[in-house]
C-alpha cells in the first residue's frame, strides 16, 4: 500500500498536499483499490465554497459509487478536467491524479487531518 510521506489524509480515504494557500485533493491508493476500476469521475464547479466535509466530487467504479469529501475548507480554484475523459487515470496513479485543487480559508484545519502514520493505522484496521 503507498503512503505518501509528504501528504495528509482523511478517514474517508482523501488525501491532501498542501503547496502554500493551496491544497490538492485526490482519493488515496487504498480506496482506489478498494473501489475497482474507476469509470466516471463528477468534479465541483470552479469557484464553489466547501466547507471541510462536503461532498466534492463521486468516484463511479465498476462496483460502487462513492462520495468524495472537502477535507478542508475553501473554495475550487481549479478542477482535473482529464479525469472527465480518462477517469481510469486515478487507478492508474492516484496520487498525481488529483480531482480538485481548493484555496484553504482556515489553515488550522490542516492539523485535524490524519499524518501517514495515521492513516495507515486507519486502513490496517479496515482491512482486518
Amino acid at each position: 500500500m503507498n503512503i505518501p510521506a509528504e501528504l495528509r489524509y482523511t478517514q474517508k480515504h482523501e488525501w491532501v498536499r498542501i503547496e502554500g494557500s493551496k491544497a490538492y485533493i485526490g482519493i488515496t491508493d487504498f480506496a482506489q483499490h478498494s473501489l475497482g476500476d474507476i469509470v466516471f469521475v463528477e468534479l465541483p464547479e470552479e469557484g464553489m465554497i466547501l466547507k471541510a466535509g462536503d461532498s466534492l466530487g463521486v468516484v463511479e467504479s465498476v462496483k460502487a459509487v462513492s462520495d468524495v469529501y472537502c477535507p478542508l475548507s475553501g473554495t475550487v480554484g481549479e478542477v482535473n478536467r482529464a479525469l472527465i475523459d480518462y477517469p481510469e487515470k486515478i487507478n492508474q496513479a492516484p496520487y498525481e491524479n488529483w480531482m480538485a485543487v481548493i484555496e484553504v480559508t482556515d489553515p488550522g484545519e490542516v492539523d485535524k487531518l490524519l499524518t501517514p502514520e495515521q492513516y495507515e493505522e486507519t486502513v490496517k484496521n479496515e482491512s482486518q
